[in-house]
């Protein structure tokens, strides 16, 4: 058995998985027979193991995703006419790392949220950082933002460094000239440098509209939805969907 000292030290190095992995390993008579190498071997791996998986759970709790249990293998493909091949390779998350972005477009509880969170989940695995947000929410963060000074530019910038950021309800409301103003920045620092995912009722053609027209609603359409990957998740209503085939 260790002693306290040697747990106390263990755990102020960050090691206190330590602790646990010798403690299976003296519970073991099996174990507790191999040599110290083998012994030590497969302490690493637990210890590798344990922060790993440490780690994948703070991700996925500071994603704040709206379904954090959804994953690539919930992704109900029959009857949607989803493109299969284009949402696989997306789960490898190459979109990611190219700095890529996806717009998920469909009708209300068609699923959009649901294969946004499966996808961000998906690079929560991958160590990508992740942050889901409604745009209403985000937009609401603003209106705070702007009651002192600097909070502006420190909303921005923490916005601005996230990897991947999921945007759902994207212009399920009217923006207003300073909204979109923070819009336009925050999408013209995100874009070619991070990825985002868009969850939106809207096609292509009727964002410009949505954002108000002129200049730089022109130029937020321009740099997103003529350049993502665009999904249509069809019209079937998957809520319904889910509850009929759960009875």
């Amino acid at each position: 058995m260790i002693n306290e000292e040697t747990r106390r030290k263990l755990r102020e190095i960050n090691l206190g998985e330590a602790i646990k992995g010798l403690e299976v390993q003296q519970a073991d008579p099996a174990t507790i027979a191999l040599p110290f190498d083998e012994r030590m071997q497969r302490l690493v791996d637990y210890i590798y193991q344990e922060k790993y998986n440490g780690k994948i759970q703070r991700l996925i709790k500071s994603a704040k995703l709206r379904f954090p249990q959804a994953n690539r293998q919930g992704v109900i493909y029959a009857s949607r006419g989803l493109n299969r091949d284009l949402i696989e390779n997306l789960f490898s998350g190459q979109y990611i790392g190219l700095h890529q972005s996806v717009i998920l477009q469909g009708f209300t509880g068609s699923g959009k949220t649901y294969l946004a969170c499966a996808l961000g989940k998906e690079a929560c695995l991958n160590h990508v950082r992740v942050r889901y947000v409604r745009l209403p929410d985000l937009l609401m963060e603003y209106g705070d933002s702007t009651v002192v000074a600097g909070n502006q530019r420190k909303l921005l910038e923490r916005y601005s460094r996230i990897p991947l950021l999921i945007l759902d309800e994207w212009l399920v409301s009217d923006i207003s000239d300073a909204e979109l103003h923070f819009l336009f920045e925050l999408m013209e620092r995100r874009s070619d440098t991070t990825s985002t995912i868009f969850c939106t009722q809207y096609r292509k053609d009727d964002w410009v509209k949505r954002l108000g027209e002129g200049v730089r609603a022109e130029a937020i359409v321009d740099r997103y939805a003529y350049t993502a990957f665009w999904i249509e998740t069809g019209s079937t209503n998957m809520r319904e969907y889910c509850a009929k085939h759960k009875r």
